[in-house]
């Protein structure tokens, strides 16, 4: 369902409604091309009224690299919104709000460079990806900044999760921090529903 959109960008409800998909648009012509990435307004109109802090910008080499699954806890809880500007991820937002409807359950959308699409994740939700092609950046707002106290974690191939990555265990590039989270059954209760911050 499109939320709201004006001439340059439309928010897009996923199936799990607190995570959006943003879709700007990119004019070309034979200079190149111009696009608004990143607008307030019509973000706020489309039930993401976030304040950002921080940029990142995430470089990965390798097919299969796994980025996730992550998390910071309150008071230093973080809003996500990624985009691609060279290669493609497979970006997932799993609900590990206590109570929601959803919660376990996730979302998987590619993002890419050539799409030029965004995603969404509010607090609440831990957050991976995958890269599907080469020398892959990954640039992303965030609504807190990074707190090592309140960084943690989700197993990435949980299968009470059932994601279905590009990429089997055997062959995936993770750090060893991202090999030891715990399942889903094992999580504290860090989020509850229906309280949902930025």
């Amino acid at each position: 369902m499109v939320i709201t959109g004006l001439a340059h960008m439309r928010i897009i409800e996923t199936e799990i409604p607190a995570v959006k998909l943003v879709l700007p648009d990119r004019r070309g012509d034979a200079r190149g091309f111009f696009s608004e990435v990143f607008r307030r307004d019509v973000l706020a109109a489309g039930g993401i009224d976030a304040e950002f802090v921080q940029d990142n910008h995430s470089f990965s080499a390798t097919v299969g690299t796994v980025r996730g699954l992550h998390f910071q806890t309150d008071p230093h809880a973080q809003g996500k919104l990624l985009r691609v500007t060279r290669g493609a991820i497979l970006d997932v937002a799993v609900d590990i709000r206590r109570g929601s409807p959803t919660y376990g359950r996730h979302v998987a959308v590619t993002l890419s460079a050539r799409d030029w699409n965004q995603l969404w994740i509010p607090s609440g939700f831990a957050h991976g990806f995958c890269t599907v092609e080469p020398d892959t950046e990954v640039l992303y707002k965030v609504t807190s900044y990074y707190s090592p106290a309140h960084d943690f974690g989700l197993r990435w191939d949980d299968p009470a999760i059932g994601i279905a990555w590009p990429v089997d265990a055997e062959n995936a590039v993770l750090s060893d921090k991202d090999r030891r989270h715990p399942l889903l059954a094992d999580l504290p209760a860090h989020f509850t529903y229906p309280a949902e911050a930025a």
